[in-house]
Parts: C-alpha cells; sequence; structure tokens
C-alpha cells in the first residue's frame, strides 16, 4: 500500500497565481495614487519608479522615468522634505583604474506615504491627547514635512504684523507638548553613509568625523532603520547629490560615515530650541508616525480585549500599556516586565480601576494570558501583545468569510483555522454537522479565492482511493485579505477625489456632500483594518 502525494498542474498553479500578484499591485497603485493627489503626475513617477524597481541612483530613475535630470532632483527633494523617500550614500566599486566612488542611493518609505491618508486620524490623536494648539502645529508639520522652531516663529511674526496676534511662548508650549508626548522627533541623517558587507567578513568600526563616538557599520537594510530613526545634527533639509554634485551646490555639507546623533543629542536640541540658541533653532523636526502606529496599536488590543473579557481585564491592560510606552522598544512584540506593585500602582491611579483589589487585578493578568515571573515581591508580569493582534486578526478574517461566503462557510472556516494540521473532507463534513456535497462546494470556492490551502493524497493498491485535505495558511490569506483592502482603499480614494472634483466644478449637491462625508469614513474605518494587518 503505497501514499502518494498529487502536484497540482503547472497550468492551474500559473492561473492560481495570477490573482494575487495582480493584487499586489494595489497596494502599488494606492501608494501612487496617494503621491499623485499631494504632489502631482511627475511626482507619482518618481513613486512608482522607486517602488517597482526598489534603492536607485538618480541616473537610473531618469533612465526609467523618462524625466530630465532636474526634474527627478526636484521631486526626489519633496519627497524627501516630506519624508517619502530616504536618501543614502553608499561606497561603490569603479571600473578599471577608477577606484571606489560614492554614489547615492533614494529609497521610498512605502509606511510612510500610506500614512498620508490618515492625517486626519493623526491630527485626532493630537487634539484628544494635548489640545487645539499642538494640533494646529502639528498640523503644519503634516503640511510642510520638515520644519524648524526658527520657521515657525517666523512664520508667527508673519502674521503678527497682518495683525493676526499669536502668543510666541505658548506656541513654543505646544512645541515642546509635541516633543514630550514624541509626536514629533529630529530629523534623520540627510545622506547616512551604508556600508556593504562582503559574505563571511565581520562588521568594522569606523569613527564618526564630529561624533567623536565608535559607530558600527552595520550591514545594508539595517541601516536603513537606523538611519530612519536616528537624529542627525542640524543641516537644515537634505541634500540629493548626483555623482559629482548636489542640487543646493552646498559643498559644506557634512555628509561623513558616522554622523549620527544619539539620545542626548535630541534632548539638547529639544532644550536649545525651546531656550532660544539660534543654532539650535534651525534643527528640522517632522512627524514621528511610529509614536502614532504604537498608540493605535495599544487602542486595538485594548478594543480587542473589551470584546472577550471583562471589564476588569480592559483596566488591567490599559494601565499596564501606559505605564511601559515609553520604555517600549519594540512595539510589536511584548510589553515592559512590570512588577506586580507597579502594576497595581498605575491600575489604581486610574478613575475606573481605583476600586480593583489585588486578588481581582491577579485574576485579570491570568485572563490576559500573563504567567508571573518571580516570586512575592520581585513578581513580574508581561502581556503578549502580538497574540493579542493575531486574534484580532483572525476575527476580521472570520468576519470577511461570514459575510462573503456565508454563515456555514464560516463554521468550516473556524475550524481549519484552529486546527493545527490538515482535516479531510469527511472529518470536516462531520464535525460542522453540514452535507459532504455542500461542505465540498464551499471548501472549493474558499480555495479558490485563496482563503484554503488544499493538498491531494492517493492511498496505491488494490483499490486506489483519493483523500483531499485542506488547512488555512494565515500568513497567505492575510497577504490576501490585505491585497484586497489596498484595492478598497485605492476605490475610495479616487471615488472621494472626484466627489470633491465636482464639487469644486459645480454648485454642490447636498446628496454628494452626504456621500463624500460617509466615503471618509468608510476609508478611516477599512484604514483601521489595514494597520491591523499591514502596521501592527
Amino acid at each position: 500500500m503505497v501514499l502518494r502525494q498529487s502536484r497540482v498542474p503547472d497550468s492551474v498553479a500559473a492561473r492560481r497565481e495570477s490573482p494575487a500578484k495582480m493584487m499586489r499591485e494595489y497596494g502599488i497603485r494606492l501608494a501612487v495614487h496617494l503621491i499623485c493627489t499631494d504632489f502631482g503626475d511627475h511626482a507619482a513617477k518618481v513613486c512608482d519608479c522607486l517602488l517597482r524597481g526598489g534603492s536607485q541612483a538618480l541616473d537610473d530613475i531618469v533612465r526609467t522615468t523618462k524625466l530630465s535630470p532636474q526634474q527627478v532632483k526636484t521631486y526626489l527633494r519633496v519627497l524627501i522634505q516630506h519624508n517619502c523617500v530616504q536618501a543614502s550614500s553608499m561606497e561603490q566599486e569603479g571600473g578599471s583604474g577608477e577606484g571606489h566612488g560614492v554614489v547615492t542611493q533614494y529609497m521610498l518609505l512605502f509606511d510612510n506615504i500610506l500614512h498620508r491618508m490618515r492625517f486626519p486620524k493623526l491630527l485626532a490623536i493630537v487634539s484628544e491627547e494635548l489640545d487645539k494648539e499642538c494640533e494646529e502645529l502639528f498640523e503644519a508639520f503634516l503640511n510642510h514635512g520638515w520644519l524648524t522652531l526658527q520657521q515657525i516663529l517666523d512664520r508667527v511674526r508673519s502674521n503678527q504684523n497682518e495683525g493676526n496676534c499669536t502668543d510666541q511662548d505658548a506656541l513654543q508650549g505646544s512645541f515642546t507638548k509635541l516633543v514630550n508626548a514624541r509626536y514629533i522627533e529630529c530629523c534623520p541623517a540627510p545622506d547616512p553613509f551604508l556600508v556593504s558587507q562582503d559574505k563571511g567578513k565581520t562588521p568594522t568600526r569606523k569613527l564618526g568625523a564630529n561624533s567623536g563616538q565608535a559607530v558600527e557599520e552595520l550591514v545594508i537594510g539595517e541601516q536603513f532603520d537606523i538611519a530612519k530613526e536616528t537624529p542627525a545634527k542640524a543641516k537644515g533639509f537634505p541634500v540629493i547629490t548626483d555623482t559629482c554634485s548636489d542640487i543646493y551646490g552646498d559643498k559644506s555639507m557634512d555628509n561623513t560615515p558616522g554622523n549620527f546623533i544619539g539620545k542626548k543629542r535630541k534632548q539638547d536640541a529639544l532644550k536649545g530650541a525651546v531656550s532660544g540658541t539660534t543654532s539650535e533653532k534651525n534643527v528640522p523636526w517632522r512627524p514621528n508616525y511610529k509614536e502614532f502606529v504604537c498608540h493605535l496599536r495599544h487602542k486595538a488590543c485594548i478594543e480587542n480585549v473589551r470584546g472577550r473579557l471583562d471589564s476588569g481585564a480592559v483596566i488591567v491592560l490599559s494601565a499596564m500599556l501606559e505605564a511601559t510606552q515609553s520604555a517600549e522598544k519594540n512595539v510589536k512584540e511584548e510589553t515592559v516586565p512590570l512588577l506586580i506593585h507597579t502594576i497595581t500602582e498605575a491600575v489604581t491611579k486610574s478613575e475606573a480601576g481605583h476600586s480593583m483589589t489585588l486578588e481581582r487585578i491577579r485574576a485579570s493578568l491570568v485572563q490576559l494570558g500573563c504567567p508571573p515571573n518571580g516570586e512575592a515581591a520581585d513578581e513580574t508580569y508581561k502581556i503578549d501583545l502580538k497574540e493579542i493582534i493575531e486574534l484580532a486578526q483572525n476575527d476580521e478574517v472570520e468576519s470577511i468569510v461570514l459575510k462573503r461566503y456565508g454563515r456555514n462557510a464560516h463554521r468550516i472556516f473556524r475550524l481549519l483555522s484552529k486546527s493545527c494540521c490538515l482535516l479531510e473532507t469527511n472529518k470536516i463534513s462531520e464535525t460542522t454537522f453540514i452535507k459532504k456535497k455542500e461542505a465540498t462546494k464551499i471548501l472549493h470556492k474558499l480555495w479558490k479565492d485563496e482563503y484554503l490551502h488544499m493538498e491531494k493524497f492517493f492511498l496505491g493498491g488494490s483499490r486506489q482511493s483519493q483523500f483531499i485535505l485542506w488547512k488555512v495558511k494565515k500568513d497567505t490569506v492575510r497577504q490576501h485579505i490585505l491585497d484586497e483592502m489596498y484595492g478598497a482603499a485605492l476605490n475610495l480614494s479616487i471615488r472621494i477625489i472626484e466627489l470633491q472634483r465636482d464639487k469644486h466644478v459645480g454648485a454642490p449637491r447636498e446628496r454628494d456632500e452626504r456621500l463624500a462625508i460617509l466615503l471618509q469614513a468608510s476609508l478611516m474605518k477599512l484604514d483601521d483594518a489595514l494597520m491591523l494587518f499591514h502596521d501592527f
């Protein structure tokens, strides 16, 4: 008796791959649409080129987009200004006898482009957490990308000359609030130096020309994250260089390796900016999208727990997230471990948890799946945020299956989603109490739409038998759902733009205005689900 696994024919595999490839296109189209809406067709061409071709040098972008070098430089400058592109210098070997040269590569920041469609959501967070004045100042950062405190103060003086009186002290106070809340941050190095590493070669260490500190040269890929997150020296806006010259014509700009400033520099920059030091007032600042993602991730975790557990678990989770937010290193994994007395203090400080006892707090921690680590006074707890987000993703996928395919399909999908192994068709039919004929039809429909994975096995012998086994590949399904969300967000964005265009052309109709508000609300709700799968 021989058990043999069948293979899906190449033609079927090719036919089933093409929709996935097509839907991955929607993420690119959405990003290009957002850039086109805000900055025009030429900027969208540069965006499309970098999305499809990856990091490229200036000459490569010019060759692909068919734009003039000056046009490409202009729109790269705009995209860097608005935190959509990151420039970096790399050492490159030249031809025979030419030695080594430095070339500037440009990488598109896809996540930052998507953040552009959630600006209203970010402004609402600032208004709720801080005040209206901070919201107005933060809106200026969203509209201009990079701003220095000096530019903000100059604009206030200009408004005062026109009769619009604004208190500079109040403005500096709002600026300080945004920095303390980590809603804005120092801009990264304008042109960080990345070093390619040969296989088997250990990382080297070099001294920064100005910092006087040893900076490890990391492998390309890891360095981009550092370049995006590490505050830079006060050098104004980024320099875009060709092989020999830069756009601004400033040869004195320091782009040497190791030009990174740490946390202390950022604090010094804030103190100097607020106290009035001229050089520090010229430090560029930008929106800190990472902090907002962390904030929205915590909100999603709390809402998921609210729907599954009791109010005590919600109170404890909220208190722990608030207590550990400033110390978090990786928002996608776990909270920072907290001592039980620290958790108790954080819970009882809150209005909703002031009456909770230690016993109830411990019971809520058990509900949240937090096993204690240590004993007595040294007892610590940490929450697995990743598990909560995965539960929320599962709920979202099951909700989509229920709405699209019906209750029976939802029961089958839920069974396979919770199962850790392949299940045979008869087993699925018996467990879900659905007739085999209908269950088979549903299974093939879900498989065709890429919600299920199928494997066929043949049992050889005197009587050959075929078994069809099914399972849910969660990563594949989540990518499929994300692709569909990109397409839906693109369609909603296009429709909203069309309604706004019609409003400017003719007299606005009440029906169109109501429809535009409804579509905008739908886009924000869809973006919540999109962030659940993409950002969290």
